[in-house]
């Protein structure tokens, strides 16, 4: 179920959509039609000023009206009071335009003021308002549906890489369980650290960066517990901490990838973690020991990970995975630092 829009929402998503040249070239062009009408056939020359007056009243207030009254679409089951009303905005505006303001500035014959024109451009407010806010809506509900199924594949996304590592974990823990007790016991500890972390983030689209780091850092500690020699780490990463906001276990999956196919394949050695702004974006690299074979036939970690990044910020984020010299990998991931 898609949340109701504000009604200021509306007022002004309708005006800005109107900009939009597919709407704002044929609109334009029935006004000046009406304009050049109502200079022809019109006695008084100031005529033209009310019609043009005529024609800013329908731009401004025929879309938004309807879509007040209907923000989501024309149904009977509004019942005739909407109808109506929207009906009596239409008139009412017309009349103030086409007929108070002749009457106040005592205005002579003029096509378009004349009673048969009146009824005529009463129908166009109504009929032009109703297909304009009509498109309007349409457009509007289908952004907003594929905001939401775009949060669905993300939320589908993190339900397919949190399992991952939940499930690499515990059968680290039942290894550790055999050969020692205590280091499967811290092990499980800083597990249900990482869970509660991981529970907090799961629904949320994008959360701090500083979250995010600390999973990576207990992600490493789990692996050291068994293994102190397994690896040795490095860290650049500024303090304070960039402001800004990364999506859920994006580097826990680059930090186990890490770990994966470097320390844990045969290649022991340094894994270094880097964190720097450049450009306006925010740079993470994460290089571990192990020659880069390019992309392996099955995976889904990293191919999920910039499916992730894609649905966030299209074109603004990137993941780059590449040799470090002969023996070395980097993982280069580059996010926006503005939303």
């Amino acid at each position: 179920m898609i949340a109701a829009v504000p009604q200021s929402s509306i007022v002004r998503a309708t005006w800005k959509a109107l900009l939009q040249p597919r709407r704002l070239i044929p609109s334009l062009v029935v006004c000046v039609t009406l304009l050049i009408a109502q200079s022809r056939w019109s006695i008084d020359t100031r005529g033209v000023w009310v019609g043009a007056l005529m024609c800013l009243s329908f731009i401004v207030v025929a879309p938004v009206s309807y879509r007040v009254l209907f923000p989501d679409g024309l149904e009977f089951s509004h019942g005739a009071v909407r109808l109506l009303l929207y009906a009596l905005v239409g008139a009412g505006t017309i009349l103030s335009v086409g007929a108070g303001v002749p009457k106040i500035v005592g205005l002579g014959y003029t096509f378009l003021t004349e009673r048969t024109s009146l009824l005529v451009i009463t129908a166009l407010f109504l009929v032009g308002g109703w297909g304009l806010g009509r498109d309007i809506g349409f457009e509007q509900r289908v952004k907003r549906l594929t905001a939401e199924a775009e949060r669905m594949q993300l939320l589908a996304l993190k339900s397919h890489l949190d399992p991952h590592f939940l499930f690499n974990t515990l059968n680290a823990i039942a290894e550790w369980c055999r050969i020692d007790g205590e280091v499967a016991e811290a092990a499980v500890l800083r597990l249900s650290a990482m869970l509660r972390a991981v529970l907090d983030g799961v629904k949320a689209p994008l959360w701090p960066l500083e979250k995010e780091l600390e999973l990576v850092t207990m992600l490493f500690e789990l692996h050291l517990l068994r293994d102190k020699a397994l690896f040795t780490l490095t860290r650049d990463v500024p303090s304070p901490l960039p402001s800004v906001r990364v999506p859920p276990m994006c580097l826990v999956s680059l930090a186990e990838n890490a770990v994966k196919h470097g320390p844990s394949a045969g290649h022991r050695g340094e894994l270094s973690l880097g964190v720097r702004e450049d450009a306006g974006q925010l740079v993470v690299t994460l290089e571990n020991p192990g020659p880069f074979r390019g992309p392996r036939e099955g995976s889904e970690g990293l191919p999920s990970l910039r499916r992730q990044l894609e649905l966030t910020w299209g074109k603004d984020a990137s993941l780059e995975v590449a040799a470090q010299g002969p023996e070395r990998t980097r993982a280069t991931l580059r996010l926006p630092l503005q939303p």
